[in-house]
């Protein structure tokens, strides 16, 4: 098992995921986010190497419902939430849900696939 800081625990899925429980709400921002500390703590703790420096603000990959979606660090969410957009979420509730964790190697083609890329020399 994958213990993480939030309040949830992720575990061995498959191949290409951790399985958890987060507090899924729906929110007024145009991307989703879980509070800074408890996204750079995922960061580190499963998409790092440990080679030299490395960079902890890259977007976790989550996917709720039927949707992927890039996941980036905010102040203002509480631990253990991930705030979604609400046109992303099947159900407009906020809930505790199940939720996919992309592990680094799957994150990785995800963001690719979307047009994501790290931005040179950080």
């Amino acid at each position: 098992m994958v213990y993480l800081t939030m309040d949830s625990m992720f575990e061995q899925f498959s191949g290409g995921y951790y399985l958890g429980e987060l507090y899924v709400e729906p929110h007024d921002c145009d991307r989703a986010v879980i509070q800074r500390e408890d996204h750079e703590a995922v960061n580190e703790q499963l998409y790092a190497d440990g080679e030299g420096v490395e960079r902890l603000d890259a977007p976790l990959v989550m996917k709720v419902d039927n949707t992927h979606f890039p996941v980036l660090g905010d102040e203002g969410v509480p631990s253990g939430t991930l705030a979604v957009p609400a046109e992303l979420l099947e159900e407009g509730s906020a809930s505790k849900r199940e939720v996919l964790l992309a592990k680094a190697n799957r994150a990785m083609e995800l963001l690719r696939y979307s047009g994501w890329q790290a931005v040179a020399g950080t």
